[in-house]
């Protein structure tokens, strides 16, 4: 397990369960220590207990990576990049690498999958995603959830659903990993647009539309960037995990969203949080690609405006009112 925020642990707790032995890389020796002492994360999710004869935790990557046969990335995107550089490639080789970061690579505007096959050389059937609904505030809570794992080698693929299956979690296969990691960075876009219309006090009515036009601008994305034959955008995968992260009290996304709409600057809204918001970044590498496909996609780039060019809330969402139907 490489990276030490909510969800990281929150896939602790899930994999635990199975009683799978596990290598955990934090960045922190402070919470290290701690979580050996404590047998919890001081800063995420305290309330779960880490299992010390299962959980083996470690700032020392390199000796993380030896001797497992599978590796789950849960680093923010925008750190993703600097951490893998770090690990000798034949470390990633003939290994299952699972990512479970909803965002892009920032610096270049790739998938996570997409930077380690071209950059690490990885074989794709080798590569796997974890797409939602699922809050790990809810798996902590031992609440019933539902993941989808997807990669292009289904055996693969259920072997890592079925090491996340638990008494309370359920996890499902298909074959779109690219659609299920495109999906992920645009909801994250799109929940920081409700959480503006929200903070600027529009109601619910408007946040139906919102999202089912966001829906329909995410299928038009997908059909450009990643066409498939048979894709079903009202799977969970896809539909279930845009509508928790739009409307849940858990999500990051909607909550940096609902902060600027009130006033907030990005920064200040950033530093209170003191979580990473991946749709920030994902706006940013969503706007770059699209100047070249030319894609109609008006919340993307409301969200853009607002968050980068440094435009009124208000005054966006003002001009989105009248894209939308």
């Amino acid at each position: 397990m490489i990276g030490g925020g909510s969800w990281a642990t929150a896939l602790v707790k899930i994999f635990s369960e199975n009683n799978l032995q596990l290598n955990w890389w934090l960045k922190d020796l402070e919470d290290v220590e701690h979580i050996i002492k404590y047998r919890h994360n001081p800063n995420y999710l305290s309330n779960i207990e880490i299992n010390p004869s299962l959980v083996s935790p470690s700032v020392d990557i390199i000796s993380t990576l030896k001797d497992v046969e599978a590796i789950i990335l849960v680093v923010p995107a925008a750190f993703i990049k600097e951490v893998l550089e770090r690990i000798p490639q034949e470390y990633l080789q003939n290994k299952i690498i699972v990512s479970a970061i909803k965002g892009m690579i920032p610096q270049v505007h790739f998938l996570v999958t997409d930077f380690l096959e071209r950059e690490f050389v990885i074989e794709k059937k080798n590569l796997c995603v974890i797409g939602g609904p699922c809050h790990s505030e809810e798996v902590a809570m031992e609440k019933q959830s539902y993941l989808t794992i997807g990669g292009i080698d289904k055996t693969i693929s259920e072997k890592v659903a079925a090491l996340l299956t638990c008494r309370y979690v359920k996890a499902s296969v298909i074959t779109d990993p690219d659609g299920i990691e495109y999906c992920a960075v645009m909801k994250n876009i799109i929940a920081i647009a409700s959480g503006i219309a929200r903070g600027l006090n529009y109601g619910d009515n408007f946040q139906a539309v919102l999202v089912s036009n966001a829906m329909q601008e995410i299928e038009r994305f997908l059909a450009k960037v990643s066409p498939m034959q048979g894709r079903d955008l009202h799977a969970s995968a896809y539909l279930g995990d845009l509508l928790v992260t739009c409307y849940s009290q858990f999500s990051r996304n909607r909550t940096l969203g609902n902060m600027v709409g009130r006033g907030y600057s990005v920064k200040a809204a950033q530093v209170e949080m003191n979580m990473i918001a991946e749709g920030y970044y994902a706006v940013y590498s969503i706007n770059e690609l699209n100047k070249e496909l030319g894609i109609e996609m008006p919340v993307t780039k409301a969200v853009y405006n607002i968050l980068y060019e440094k435009i009124s809330p208000s005054i966006e969402l003002k001009i989105l009112e009248n894209t939308m139907k």
